[in-house]
């Protein structure tokens, strides 16, 4: 009798674990049904529900809808329009990688397309896109170095979309975003010197405020690169350059403080940190084809 009612015990904690196991099965079925496209689904509709999820920021389900009807309508109507709209999606959803392919795959495939001008400008916008913990990470790892390179190739590559397609309605954004880029890259260049510096390689801290000012004028940090150099040759004994460099600074930024600035114990890094990577609401969708 003890062993039946152990039995019965056994049983039905077995029977209650095996239908909580049953309901995660159906919940997790029922959400996935709900974000994969139906098979049964024509080409209008899976086109029009992929517009409903981009619509309202779904842009992980819209990847599902997108991807289903470029594979299922390879040579369909919308075909081409899925492409585009995937690196959209791509990049909304924060998979860069796949977007800057996704942008890649278009612009081979369709090489006079009217939305090869819109690839050209999201691949260079997908290259690079946090700059969160960068600076933290300097003479660290590698890491930093790898996220300036980064920067770098997406400021080359905007710049290659607007050689090529001037007129484009995304060069406003395109060219927003080279500004921030540029004066990340001027950030990085200031910070660097600083480095330098405070370590008396001031030759090489030289080298760096130069590269500012000659490869990336009228940013905030020209001013702080002029500084580092009248600071640098003052140290080094180069009185002409000091002297020229001061003037240069005076002329051009009357209201910068040099005595505040001149040391770089007092420089603060943080003040230079004025920016803020663009948001992914400026990004635009690719225009729908006629």
């Amino acid at each position: 009798m003890t062993i039946v009612h152990n039995f019965s015990k056994s049983s039905k904690r077995n029977l209650s674990i095996l239908s909580i196991f049953i309901l995660l099965i159906t919940l997790a079925s029922c959400s996935s049904n709900e974000e994969m496209p139906d098979e049964r689904l024509i080409e209008k509709e899976l086109y029009d529900q992929a517009q409903t999820r981009l619509k309202n920021g779904s842009y992980s389900t819209a990847i599902y809808s997108l991807e289903a009807l470029e594979s299922r309508f390879p040579f369909g109507r919308y075909a081409e329009q899925a492409q585009a709209e995937l690196i959209y999606a791509y990049y909304m959803n924060a998979q860069f990688e796949a977007s800057q392919s996704a942008s890649e795959r278009f612009i081979n495939l369709h090489p006079r397309h009217s939305h090869t001008g819109y690839a050209f400008y999201m691949k260079g916008l997908a290259a690079f896109t946090d700059d969160s913990g960068l600076f933290s990470r300097y003479f660290q790892s590698d890491l930093a170095k790898r996220e300036i390179v980064m920067a770098q190739t997406s400021f080359d590559e905007l710049s290659d979309f607007i050689s090529r397609y001037p007129g484009s309605t995304y060069v406003s954004h395109a060219q927003q975003r080279m500004i921030y880029l540029k004066n990340l890259l001027a950030n990085h260049e200031i910070y660097v010197a600083d480095f330098y510096m405070k370590r008396g390689a001031y030759l090489a801290a030289i080298g760096r405020a130069k590269y500012v000012i000659e490869h990336l004028p009228n940013t905030p940090q020209t001013p702080f690169a002029l500084s580092i150099l009248v600071e640098a040759y003052e140290i080094l004994g180069y009185d002409e350059l000091r002297t020229t460099s001061l003037e240069i600074l005076n002329a051009n930024y009357p209201n910068f403080d040099l005595e505040k600035n001149e040391s770089v114990k007092e420089r603060s890094w943080t003040n230079l940190l004025t920016l803020g990577l663009l948001g992914k609401e400026d990004v635009k969708r690719p225009e729908a084809s006629e």
